[in-house]
């Protein structure tokens, strides 16, 4: 798209979010792809909690976030027994690794590079851990969480008004918002924290286009492309769809803040966004370590032991791929 990328009218690559063109829209140097609708994970926290219980803004660590939740559980808990403060997704699945990488902060690593495997690493087996104790340990997350929670069964439980802190998606900003919704008012976001301040990670989502190498209508591509992610189009999407803009500028716009004032803490968010392994066989790598990290988060084996095998096990299918 390089080449492209002026004559069809895109303008100034610096409107978009630098790191996301770098590591999700560039193939061996090469731009491939401009991020349409862009997703990350979060932190959602219910602001009158903290003011109930004397806490200041957003934790800012991880165990700035465990001390909050157990203070908060105690006293919720006298009148709503079913009081859990985080909840979060750690059923088997895609959702899963995205909190893992989260909780791991810029410090963890799901990576292949030059065909070797890393993710059995202190870092991240300390974060397993973490999210295990949570659990088992500290109890501030329901015993079902490694059986049942995925995004909805996190949104809902949240939205019930029985959870101070919700690691989600931005599509339930509007769900929490809505009218009767019993958090209403009363909730706002934040990046996920991390152990280190100041390490936070949100694992990239969203939908990012790109153009055929076989298209017969390339320049026609182009322009669409460019015309899709302009300023005008991707504020319409937002105000219309509430769509998250690949623009970094259509943050700051004030009809857009007017509307989605949470905005204003989005584009931090995405600034620290990184994308998860970006290879044509990543769903056999992401079935390895979901597996994994399930068992250590139900007990059946240690943070090391699963990290230990997920890395073998991977390891395994790049280089049958490597080999090909």
């Amino acid at each position: 798209l390089d080449p492209a990328f002026a004559k069809g009218g895109c303008g100034n690559r610096d409107v978009f979010f630098p790191h996301i063109l770098a590591l999700a829209d560039t193939y061996e140097g090469d731009l491939v792809a401009l991020p349409v609708f862009i997703d990350g994970g979060l932190l959602y926290y219910r602001t009158d909690l903290l003011r109930k219980y004397g806490l200041g803004g957003p934790p800012q660590t991880l165990d700035e976030l465990l001390r909050y939740a157990k203070k908060v559980q105690q006293g919720e808990r006298r009148t709503n027994p079913g009081f859990f403060a985080f909840v979060w997704q750690g059923a088997q699945y895609e959702g899963l690794i995205c909190d893992f990488l989260e909780f791991a902060g810029k410090d963890g690593s799901f990576a292949v590079k030059d065909a070797t495997v890393s993710v059995d690493t202190p870092a991240n087996r300390k974060a397993l851990r973490f999210m295990g104790d949570l659990i088992h340990r500290h109890g501030v997350s329901p015993p079902d969480t490694y059986t049942e929670m995925k995004e909805e069964e996190v949104r809902r439980f949240f939205q019930s008004g029985n959870a101070l802190f919700e690691r989600n998606w931005p599509y339930a900003w509007a769900l929490h918002e809505a009218e009767g919704s019993p958090v209403r008012g009363k909730t706002a976001i934040a990046p996920v924290p991390s152990f280190t301040p100041g390490h936070s990670v949100s694992t990239l989502g969203g939908w990012h286009a790109g153009i055929s190498r076989y298209s017969d209508a390339k320049p026609e591509s182009v322009r669409l492309l460019c015309f899709l992610t302009s300023y005008d189009v991707q504020k319409k999407l937002a105000l219309n769809l509430g769509w998250n803009p690949g623009r970094k500028d259509v943050y700051d716009d004030p009809d857009v803040l007017i509307r989605l004032p949470h905005f204003r803490h989005l584009r931090a968010v995405f600034e620290n966004a990184r994308p998860r392994p970006i290879l044509p066989y990543y769903t056999q790598l992401s079935e390895i370590l979901q597996r994994h990290l399930s068992a250590a988060l139900s007990g059946r084996s240690s943070p090391g032991e699963a990290l230990a095998a997920a890395q073998r096990e991977m390891q395994a299918v790049v280089s049958r791929y490597r080999r090909k």
